[in-house]
């Protein structure tokens, strides 16, 4: 049944906090949130976005540098501050005309809980709260901002045979 689920994925959401970060917020004096994002989940998102899948990010979190981090990695859809992930969620499936069943989503706390109960592939890093761990179809062995991103793309992708690249570009997860 997870194996099956596996291969009708076409679209990753993810939220940022916890998941893409280890959950550290810095702050500048003047105010500014800084965040550190992991080399490797970079990669698998890039790829994942030109092997033709829909990637978006969910998040409360708001930043001019999240948001510059995902647009060089190719992600276009990208909702930051968000209020209510489930109605963002929904506006999301209506647009890209993809349904629920489809869309992995991985969180890692309760904002994302509602809109995790909604998808065919719920999904959290090692270090997420117990409740979402709970709803989890999937636990990455790998604690948010550590791979856990990495390792849910690679695992589908591989799945579905899509996963290696013949050409790499080294620069493409680190822009």
């Amino acid at each position: 049944m997870f194996l099956q689920k596996i291969k009708e994925i076409t679209t990753f959401v993810f939220d940022v906090d916890g998941v893409l970060t280890d959950g550290t917020v810095q702050v500048t004096d003047n105010g500014q949130s800084l965040r550190t994002f992991h080399i490797k989940d970079g990669y698998a998102m890039q790829l994942a976005v030109k092997r033709g899948y829909n990637v978006c990010i969910i998040s409360g979190g708001d930043g001019i540098g999240m948001g510059k981090r995902f647009s060089n990695l190719g992600i276009v859809d990208v909702f930051l501050a968000a209020g209510d992930k489930v109605d963002i969620f929904n506006n999301y499936l209506k647009a890209k005309k993809i349904t629920a069943a489809e869309v992995l989503y991985m969180g890692d706390d309760i904002p994302d809980l509602k809109v995790m109960k909604l998808v065919g592939l719920p999904s959290c890093p090692a270090d997420a709260v117990e409740e979402i761990k709970a709803i989890s179809r999937f636990i990455s062995p790998y604690n948010g901002g550590k791979t856990a991103v990495r390792d849910i793309i690679e695992k589908v992708l591989k799945i579905q045979g899509r996963w290696f690249d013949e050409n790499p570009i080294a620069a493409d997860s680190g822009k």
